[in-house]
């Protein structure tokens, strides 16, 4: 018997297991059909999920947590029994002030340009104004990945700088309205600003921690359990599809797929690029290879680490200056299942790591790590700063932060 499930996605490269498990026939192999919910904003997408629009969604991982403490909204407890990739973002800046600030052609240096942008910001405080950033969502890596990168370089976000929502299909048009100066988003859009020429790509994410988590499937908790031998079955279809989509023999027509206007929409060219890991940053520039700019299956990619999920949390706390508090890092760290993926990935030829957390920041070259099955070589994981991320110690974490 066939079982159905509809998935809630936003327009964006990083959407692509769930479609290509779809396209590929790799769903239907595990008996699923699925269908999709295209949206435009990233609360558009929590709705449908909550209200039973949909059965599992893509979605931002801190949005996870968030619905689950109640931050925002009444609590509604999510689950995530899978990651759909690591980083995958950029941080992009106007033509002008990337002009200003950004001198190399390529991915800046981190530091380096967080003290260009540091003194920019300085200069235009001086002159009573602010410059300006947008991210998709309040609660999203691409706000807290933003704001880790600026507090690291002196410059205050929400005192120094400001930080709005802008959906990701419209960060090109709020470039050319002169409305932001800054954006943290992925793909597609970043390439689409920089071919309008509103825009330049100064850093990936993976510059800023460099196997940071990104989107997840989300499902909530109850339904999730009703449905447990589904989604188990989803885990699997999608393991498949991350296979066929790091292929490079597979690049063109997966691109092509993902371009079609019920998916990503647009140029296949610009979601090629993101897919090779080679972006144009600068209209009319070249191709600059950044390896695993988007990161989506090997090394455990598609673990739900539970300390990524405290990560995340630690920098909820952080930027919504809420106290710490021990049960609310608890149910933030249960929102990341390992224990599913395991149950749908045991007695396959997929690897599986011995532990549900590690300390992240701290892999500084290849190195293996212990196994329930197969083998797993992580390469390095490292914050921009050099910091680590122990979650058995998030309470010092959070005291020596900037």
């Amino acid at each position: 018997m066939t079982e159905k499930l509809t998935v809630g996605f936003l327009p964006l490269a990083d959407a692509c297991l769930p479609i290509l498990a779809h396209e590929h026939g790799f769903a239907e192999e595990e008996g699923l059909a699925l269908n999709f919910q295209r949206d435009v904003s990233w609360a558009t997408v929590l709705d449908r999920l909550l209200y039973g629009h949909t059965d599992a969604a893509h979605l931002v991982a801190p949005l996870a947590i968030a619905a689950t403490l109640g931050r925002g909204r009444p609590a509604q407890p999510l689950a995530v029994p899978f990651v759909l990739g690591l980083n995958g973002n950029a941080i992009t800046m106007s033509a002008a002030l990337a002009g200003r600030i950004a001198r190399s052609g390529k991915f800046e240096d981190p530091r380096e340009l967080g003290a260009g942008l540091a003194s920019e910001v300085a200069a235009r405080k001086r002159a009573g104004s602010k410059l300006r950033f947008g991210v998709v969502h309040r609660y999203s890596s691409h706000n807290y990945m933003l704001r880790y990168w600026l507090a690291g370089c002196g410059v205050r976000p929400d005192e120094d700088v400001e930080i709005m929502t802008v959906s990701p299909p419209f960060v090109a048009d709020a470039y050319a309205s002169g409305e932001i100066d800054g954006a943290c988003v992925g793909e597609p859009w970043n390439s689409l600003a920089v071919e309008r020429g509103v825009a330049r790509i100064v850093l990936a994410t993976a510059q800023i921690w460099r196997r940071g988590v990104e989107k997840v499937l989300a499902v909530r908790s109850p339904v999730l359990e009703a449905r447990r031998p589904a989604f188990e079955a989803l885990i699997r279809a999608m393991r498949k599809a991350g296979k066929h989509f790091v292929d490079p023999e597979n690049w063109d027509g997966n691109a092509r797929i993902l371009a079609r206007p019920e998916y990503v929409g647009g140029d296949p060219a610009l979601i090629r690029r993101a897919i090779s890991d080679r972006l144009v940053l600068r209209q009319g520039g070249e191709p600059v290879h950044f390896p695993d700019f988007m990161f989506q299956h090997s090394e455990a990619a598609n673990f739900p680490w539970v300390s990524q999920a405290l990560w995340l949390y630690s920098q909820m706390i952080r930027w919504d200056r809420t106290p710490f508090a021990t049960g609310e890092a608890a149910a933030a760290a249960a929102v990341f299942r390992p224990d599913v993926y395991r149950s749908a990935m045991q007695d396959t030829d997929d690897p599986l790591p011995g532990a549900s957390s590690k300390v992240e920041g701290s892999v500084a070259q290849l190195t293996s790590v212990g196994t329930q099955q197969g083998v797993i070589t992580l390469s390095p994981n490292t914050f921009f700063d050099g910091d680590s991320f122990d979650p058995e110690k998030l309470e010092e974490y959070l005291a020596r932060l900037p």
